[in-house]
């Protein structure tokens, strides 16, 4: 996925698949939305900055507020209860936490929160070491029509296509960059 600049707030977005030691378009090219405030240079990305992490991704399991689409991936159905803690101090920063069992921290983002997770999937960006102030909670999901708060949003249509296509076997990635 490309940005003309570190600015913009949407890319250009294209999957492929690796066929005979070669890279083959399966879908796209596509307009996908970024960041209220752009793509964080290397290494820059922080949390509420409003900036979708550049770098080279893989993806963690796909969620959504309707049933599961037909993914290959793990998916979680989100509830009211189900949060995505935000807080750099919890020790539970950056996951999905059920709040009727643990709490998320003093800032938690809804994962019951239609159409934008409709359908996503977490971006495996700072979920392994989950290091405080990073960032937290970047997903691709379905696009609400403008930027996001840091994540990469598309059509639900093209989102649903590239869901379905991606194979955990594969270890699909995204790589967000400026032309």
């Amino acid at each position: 996925m490309t940005a003309d600049s570190y600015g913009e707030t949407t890319a250009t977005l294209i999957a492929y698949t690796a066929e005979n030691d070669r890279w083959v378009k399966t879908y796209g090219p596509w307009t996908a939305n970024l960041g209220k405030s752009g793509i964080a240079p290397p290494g820059q990305k922080r949390e509420g900055d409003g900036r979708t992490p550049s770098g080279t991704y893989g993806f963690d399991f796909m969620f959504g507020v309707k049933p599961d689409p037909g993914v290959k991936f793990p998916y979680r159905q989100a509830f009211s209860y189900d949060k995505w803690s935000d807080d750099p101090t919890s020790p539970l920063y950056n996951q999905w936490v059920d709040s009727r069992h643990a709490n998320p921290g003093a800032s938690s983002e809804n994962m019951m929160n239609p159409p934008a997770y409709d359908y996503g999937a977490v971006i495996d960006y700072n979920t392994k070491n989950r290091t405080p102030h990073l960032g937290s909670a970047i997903f691709l999901h379905v696009s609400t029509g403008g930027p996001t708060a840091g994540c990469v949003s598309l059509p639900v249509d093209e989102l649903l296509q590239l869901l379905r296509w991606m194979d955990p076997k594969h270890s699909p990635q995204i790589d967000i960059k400026v032309a």
